[in-house]
């Protein structure tokens, strides 16, 4: 007997042998459609979707790939840029009846700013799509732009957290929101923009689906209800005693304030009063009728081709008068600006001048004065000197 003992085998794989032709690099989850044994459908089937305009450029770009993948499908494409439009159809090699369906779906999603790389997703058996249309539930522009809005979030956090919770790729574009996952993703995504676009914010949603995604954890509420655990933001509806109840707190509020602040309280009914209108038994009188008034001025006697006329003259007049209005506010930022001209020397040597004059005739009192004043110490002082020397 030999020293070296043999490797111990698993009684399972005893009989196997080796197989040299069965290398690493061969995939064996990969399922490789020779031929079509189940034969070639007896119709061919064939969907068409219109792109937008800025859209063109992309799909040129990038349509071989796209070609590339439906083909291994066996579908044919084709992309017609005069009419702005994408076709798929089945071909003879066509094996699979759904896979039309799928590429349906995908020409819809790169129509609509999906990537094709994404889009390529679609023709997967366990991915599905829905496209959202939002254009027609809000019809104020600024406000649907606010709540589209309010579906990104701040630095796309909302959506990020959405796409997070229901495992689905969600994207915002134009009127439309393109969803891509699980169908049970996609009920719940549609859920939340629909409710978004209705005006309840989608914090509350993420929060419910976070909130089951803690209890599908557990298991021993598999069986059990989650509507207590759930949170319930429905809007209450008052009854009259209960907003009777809230006015009055409110006046009381006021009333404490009031006091504070050294004023009268308010009562029950603190609104103006109006004034009471003075009786009177007989009814108002009766406003005339449009032909009543057409009868007065014998606007209703004139002809078609007159009223006609008439209606062409006044529009007209009314727009001359608008013409010329505007043509008058062209015509002001042609004016030219008032220059004040620097004075020259010899202006300014009589301004200087006449101002001199005009102070000396003012003050023409006071200089007299002053003057009368000095002759008089004059006077004082030749008359001292003569008494000296005498």
């Amino acid at each position: 007997m030999s020293d070296v003992e043999e490797p111990q085998v698993n009684k399972n794989k005893r009989f196997r042998k080796d197989k040299p032709w069965d290398t690493d690099d061969i995939d064996h989850v990969r399922i490789c459609f020779v031929d079509n044994k189940g034969g070639t459908f007896t119709e061919e089937s064939s969907f068409a979707t219109l792109f937008p305009k800025y859209r063109e450029k992309y799909l040129r770009e990038v349509w071989s790939a796209v070609t590339k993948s439906l083909e291994s499908h066996g579908i044919s494409c084709t992309l017609d840029l005069i009419h702005g439009s994408m076709s798929v159809r089945t071909t003879r090699k066509t094996f699979d009846p759904y896979i039309i369906l799928k590429a349906r779906d995908m020409i819809k999603l790169l129509a609509r700013g999906v990537a094709v790389g994404q889009a390529v997703k679609i023709l997967e058996d366990h991915m599905a799509c829905d496209i959202i249309k939002i254009g027609n539930i809000v019809r104020n522009k600024d406000r649907f732009v606010k709540r589209r809005q309010r579906i990104i979030g701040p630095d796309g956090s909302t959506l990020k957290a959405i796409e997070l919770l229901t495992q689905c790729y969600v994207l915002v574009q134009g009127s439309t929101v393109s969803v891509m996952g699980s169908y049970k993703g996609l009920k719940e995504v549609r859920r939340i923009i629909l409710d978004c676009m209705k005006n309840i914010h989608p914090i509350y949603r993420i929060k419910e689906l976070m909130i089951r995604r803690e209890l599908a954890k557990d298991p021993q509420l598999a069986t059990e209800s989650w509507d207590r655990f759930l949170p319930k933001f429905r809007r209450k509806h008052l009854t009259t005693s209960e907003k009777t109840s809230r006015k009055n707190e409110k006046i009381a509020e006021k009333n404490e304030a009031r006091k504070a602040a050294g004023l009268e309280p308010l009562g029950p009914g603190h609104q103006e009063k109006k004034e009471k209108k003075v009786y009177t038994p007989f009814p108002p009188a009766q406003l005339p009728r449009k032909v009543d008034l057409q009868l007065e001025s014998g606007e209703y006697f004139l002809k078609n081709t007159e009223k006609e006329a008439r209606d062409a003259k006044r529009k007209r007049d009314k727009q001359e008068e608008a013409s010329a209005e505007k043509r008058a506010k062209r015509a002001e930022a042609y004016v030219a600006p008032t220059e004040v001209a620097e004075p020259t020397v010899e202006e300014k040597k009589k301004r200087k001048h006449d101002k001199h004059k005009e102070t000396v005739d003012h003050e023409g009192g006071s200089v007299e004065d002053g003057e009368t004043k000095k002759k008089k110490k004059k006077h004082k002082k030749e008359k001292a000197s003569g008494d000296t020397s005498s």
